[in-house]
């Protein structure tokens, strides 16, 4: 829990910013703190997804019942889907049955009283986006085949049968819907009628342009149900309209979330082909990028309200919608639409500012009750960082950029007089994600050592209307690094950072932003890039099939733009790179092949830039294992440390080469 500081703190000591000792140790972070997601609700039960670094990363399915928590799956299942490899969705509850995916084979397990039995287990199969039929007997989801040897992986929808209990390495899923290159969300009606789920096609995005589609279901005795009649419901052909989140309301109607008006709100369709109708115009967004499967941005209730969570200028609230009136609602920070239980009340994962996520259940005006919190915080209040609305002018009158500061913060140290701290930028991943003001650890561990840190929210992130997703296309690797420059710059300006020391850091696509930004401006001392893309021509080539168009819209049509992927690759910009660059990567990544650091690290070094290269055993694209994340933690700190000349010696030294006959 949270310590709060008293009266009688000692005051607090004078230290270099950038050397502050920091409670935000590395046992806390890698060792001591799980992840937490995917919060559902059967009756009274709440179940959660855990992440455990100290079990090489293994996700364990775990269940609050009557005020007992306890897992529900055991080694070996890893509870999880690598589905467009991003995964999400990987269970289901319904009355006491439970059905999850195993991350490590894609086999589908069925829980209901005793051991997990397997459904299916059919070789190169995955599954994701697991929902239960209303009566529980059959479960609709996402099927991505991979075992064509040529080609791409093709996705279906299928249902699965809880009863059925033939050789699993036979039980594939019966198909209901082949055909469009992606499919999510089939979401079975209450009454068991009707399947709704969401489709689209290369070269789009789910965030650019998806269709809604209906169908009636239909059964005959025990043969699990066909799709009769499917009609389109929004999304047509050629439209530039993203719809997502389908959900079927008690009464039958069928919502789902659109960004038709600029913005993601939520819509309740007629499954006659009536009119569509807004059920709370706003300029905010009700509604996040599909990365990941199971995502839930509102919840229909059986009062006839719908709670919602609304992003508006990149930060989350929650809001009750009813009769087209939109009431705020005090429910914590949730970083999904809560869920009610059975009794009364709401479960939720919350993500506050001022302390660790944690799986909650509380009820409106209460104080929520802590049913699994990621990590126990050492800090006072004083300790942490929080994050600081900031809007700056974009270069050549384009607008107001968008990012969240926060300055260093200790309950024990403070800057010397007149002494301004280093700051480290943070260019998130996706590109189409967004920075958040909840708790992160990539930011207090920096703010709690005495840097400053910027997380900017550049042209292309959610969370600001579709117009300023817009503002990225066909200018990956321009307008991301202008903004980032431009917050730099900003901050300098008004003297609240030592522009002599200022690095930059990110991941996947924040990588190439990194590398970029190091390429195009001077105001940068260091960079780091985690797992970041270096060739665009060879993500283009390479990638998995969720992204193998995405760069159509980023950057152009591969190869016919083939100039402005060499243009905007961070390997052909080596030449402008003068500052030390540390690359970390995971060698199981199927998204950023190691290929791409590997490359880069050997075109810097042949032009003597000093670089380092870690790699790790058994991670993919983004972090798990409690081994691998120490080490990049302290890997990273220590190359700060090096190239900023802190005065502290660090705790490790990173092995910064050039090539040797440069040397």
């Amino acid at each position: 829990m949270t310590q709060s500081g008293g009266s009688d703190r000692p005051a607090p000591v004078t230290a270099p910013y950038g050397t502050w000792p920091s409670p935000v140790s590395v046992e806390l972070v890698a060792g001591k703190t799980v992840s937490l997601s995917d919060v559902r609700v059967d009756g009274r039960d709440v179940y959660w997804v855990e992440g455990r670094p100290t079990d090489a990363g293994r996700r364990v399915l775990v269940r609050a019942r009557d005020g007992h928590v306890a897992d529900v799956t055991s080694a070996p299942f890893d509870v999880g889907t690598r589905v467009h490899e991003y995964g999400g969705g990987a269970y289901a509850v319904c009355r006491g049955r439970i059905v999850f995916s195993n991350r490590g084979d894609g086999s589908v397990w069925l829980v209901e009283g005793g051991p997990p039995r397997c459904l299916c287990a059919g070789a190169g199969l995955r599954y994701a986006d697991l929902a239960f039929s209303p009566d529980g007997r059959f479960v609709f989801c996402v099927r991505e085949d991979h075992r064509a040897q040529d080609g791409e992986p093709a996705a279906a929808i299928v249902v699965l049968d809880c009863t059925d209990t033939t050789d699993p390495a036979f039980n594939t899923g019966t198909p209901l819907v082949m055909g469009p290159d992606f499919l999510s969300s089939p979401r079975p009606s209450p009454d068991g009628r009707y399947l709704a789920w969401i489709e689209w096609d290369h070269p789009a995005m789910p965030w650019d342009s998806t269709r809604l589609r209906a169908a009636s279901l239909l059964q005959e005795g025990d043969d699990p149900p066909r799709l009769a009649a499917p009609w389109s419901v929004a999304g047509e052909d050629g439209q530039a309209e993203s719809v997502i989140e389908p959900c079927w309301d008690r009464s039958g109607h069928l919502l789902a979330l659109s960004d038709r008006s600029g913005w993601w709100n939520l819509y309740r369709f007629d499954t006659t082909g009536a009119a569509p109708v807004a059920l709370a115009p706003m300029q905010a967004e009700i509604g996040q990028p599909h990365w990941v499967f199971g995502l839930r941005s509102y919840v229909p209730l059986d009062d006839g309200s719908i709670l919602a969570m609304v992003i508006s200028e990149g930060a989350a609230h929650m809001v009750s919608i009813r009769d087209g009136a939109v009431d705020p609602v005090a429910l914590g920070h949730p970083a999904a639409c809560p869920l009610p239980v059975e009794g009364g009340g709401f479960a939720w994962l919350d993500a506050p500012p001022d302390d660790a996520a944690a799986v909650v259940y509380g009820r409106l005006g209460q104080a929520a009750h802590v049913l699994r919190r990621a990590a126990t915080l050492p800090l006072a209040s004083a300790d942490m960082a929080r994050a600081e609305t900031v809007r700056f002018p974009l270069p050549g009158g384009k607008g107001t950029g968008h990012a969240f500061f926060y300055a260093p913060a200790s309950a024990r140290y403070q800057g010397p007089a007149g002494g301004k701290p280093p700051l480290v930028v943070m260019a998130h991943g996706g590109p189409t994600g967004r920075a958040s003001t909840a708790f992160s650890f990539k930011v207090q561990w920096w703010t709690s050592r005495g840097f400053a840190v910027v997380d900017v929210n550049y042209g292309g992130s959610t969370g600001f209307g579709r117009a300023y997703r817009q503002r990225l296309e066909g200018q990956w690797g321009v307008v991301d690094v202008d903004d980032c420059i431009a917050a730099c710059q900003y901050l300098a300006d008004a003297g609240r950072v030592d522009p002599a020391r200022i690095v930059i850091r990110g991941s996947s696509a924040g990588g190439l932003t990194v590398l970029l930004a190091l390429a195009r401006s001077d105001l940068f001392a260091a960079g780091t890039s985690l797992y970041g893309v270096t060739d665009l021509r060879a993500l283009a080539r390479d990638t998995h099939k969720f992204e193998s168009r995405y760069l159509d819209t980023l950057v152009g049509p591969y190869p016919a733009d083939e100039a402005t992927y060499l243009a905007r690759s961070p390997i052909t910009q080596v030449a402008d790179i003068k500052v030390p660059v540390l690359f970390l990567q995971g060698l199981d990544d199927r998204v950023v092949p190691p290929a791409q650091a590997e490359s880069m690290v050997a075109a810097l070094r042949a032009r003597g830039v000093p670089c380092a290269l870690y790699e790790f055993a058994g991670e993919g694209h983004g972090f798990r294992q409690e081994a691998t994340i120490r080490q990049a933690w302290e890997l990273e700190l220590a190359f700060y440390q090096q190239v900023l000349k802190l005065p502290v010696p660090p705790a490790l030294k990173v092995e910064l080469r050039v090539d040797a006959s440069v040397a």
